[in-house]
């Protein structure tokens, strides 16, 4: 079952402005020392695709998730943690520390996410001398002339767009067709895409390391397209034939995590290397509830699970942006369940605090550091998040424990308000009975829309864009 979270509501503006500059401050110094101790430290940040709530050992999956399972145990659980309903909005967000819908980005995207010059986690990190990688999904411009080498990575590997085949590493139409690259250049290559993406990981980490590195692994894993080797399939022999297929993709990428993690081991990195693993989205199939879906974008079926949270990928409910997430680092980070609300946004300032970044003016980071908050050094701010859904259908606010959903325009508005601290399921719509919190967090998602599109890439003259794809 989920605790209800304690949070402080109601605070005026500028205590809670001084609270946060406050918690800012603690969190650089707990950085320091960390930094201090054993040098910067090591960054792996692993990201599967598409995997729900439910998808998980630790949350009563039946699918076999061992080596996560362990590492979400001996780390920090992270509860409350919060992404955007679909896979390029989170990417933008955990890379860039802003709200994706800053850049215009709403929904699966092929086409260029960030513009040129913007600072992501890999290039601050690179500012201070780290190597960096990444071996995976990129989906943040689906050609060459957009990919990671030109965000801050010195080495890039995988699938540029999304939706990648698992065995002929093509994307599903369209421009973007031809998809696996190594280094901003296409290749072709044979094999499993996990094991590939693995494979690259572990050559990664097998090299020897003058600096300390950032190593990005974002799996297509458990997207579909689903074609599992039989080896994976057949260990999943108990899983009803319709779900079969998904648990082999499930366990596969399980088992690469695992193997991710002996690397570090047998290379004597494990102590001084942040692990932090997040899904990018909730899962496509089974909810809380059984709630529409936008017709024709979404393929629904027998694929990610987040009962007994409500919705699922592409909503605002919490079954399509609470995921599974965890903190590991050993002897540093205690085993600890955190149920302050964390989000895809405070990844860029929590690690590049740890690196002893320190940002320039005008960045427009919407994330916050939240090291304190996971190692149990400190308590969580209050704070407000917002999110905006695929195509602007659907918004949502979230302020200490009260969530405002809003979906649609004009006549066809809807709106609805939860007390997810007691209402986790959010089951209970609190709208009609409390209109002044609603007029309250409509004026904050007010706010938080003004800021959206300021940083939207320069597109030629009459340039559209081309249809989502994931």
């Amino acid at each position: 079952m989920l605790r209800r979270e304690v949070l402080v509501r109601d605070i005026g503006i500028e205590m809670l402005d001084r609270r946060s500059f406050l918690a800012s401050a603690a969190g650089l110094l707990s950085a320091a020392r960390l930094h201090a101790a054993s040098g910067p430290p090591n960054i792996l940040l692993i990201v599967a695709d598409d995997l729900g709530w439910a998808d998980v050992g630790y949350h009563g999956a039946r699918y076999r998730t061992p080596n996560i399972d362990r590492l979400a145990r001996t780390g920090a659980e992270l509860n409350h943690h919060y992404v955007a309903p679909v896979c390029t909005p989170t990417r933008c967000a955990l890379l860039s520390g802003r709200y994706w819908s800053r850049f215009g980005v709403t929904g699966p995207q092929n086409e260029q996410a960030m513009p040129f010059g913007t600072v992501t986690l890999a290039s601050a990190l690179k500012s201070r001398g780290y190597e960096t990688c990444i071996s995976g999904k990129w989906h943040l411009g689906s050609l060459p002339e957009w990919g990671p080498l030109k965000f801050g990575f010195d080495r890039s590997y995988g699938a540029l767009a999304g939706g990648t085949g698992p065995w002929d590493h093509r994307y599903k139409r369209g421009p973007y067709t031809r998809n696996w690259h190594r280094n901003d250049q296409y290749i072709e290559e044979q094999g499993h895409v996990t094991d590939l993406i693995l494979r690259e990981a572990l050559a990664f980490l097998d090299a020897p390391h003058a600096k300390p590195f950032f190593l990005y692994l974002p799996f297509t894993a458990v997207h579909h397209p689903l074609n599992e080797p039989k080896v994976w399939v057949d260990a999943n022999a108990d899983i009803d034939p319709d779900r079969r297929q998904y648990a082999a993709c499930v366990q596969h990428m399980d088992d690469a995590v695992g193997k991710v993690i002996a690397a570090l081991e047998k290379n004597g990195l494990r102590r001084n290397t942040v692990v932090v693993f997040t899904s990018d989205n909730g899962g496509q199939g089974r909810a809380g509830n059984d709630l529409k879906s936008y017709p024709g974008e979404y393929e629904d079926g027998l694929l990610g699970e987040n009962a007994p949270l409500r919705g699922k990928k592409g909503q605002v409910y919490e079954g399509g942006i609470r995921v599974p997430a965890f903190v590991n680092l050993p002897g540093r980070v205690p085993a600890r369940r955190v149920d302050a609300p964390i989000h895809a946004i405070d990844w860029l300032p929590t690690l590049t605090a740890l690196a002893g970044y320190r940002p320039a003016g005008g960045l427009k980071w919407d994330g916050r550091d939240v090291w304190r908050v996971v190692t149990g050094q400190g308590t969580a701010a209050p704070r407000d998040l917002y999110w905006k859904g695929p195509g602007g259908r659907a918004y949502a606010v979230r302020s200490g424990e009260w969530k405002l959903v809003v979906e649609g325009e004009g006549e066809s508005r809807r709106t609805e308000l939860f007390q997810v601290g007691d209402d986790p399921y959010e089951q209970r719509d609190r709208a009609p009975s409390e209109p002044a919190r609603v007029t309250r967090l409509e004026q904050l998602l007010a706010e938080f829309r003004k800021s959206d599109n300021d940083a939207v890439v320069p597109r030629p003259a009459g340039g559209k864009k081309s249809k989502a794809g994931q």
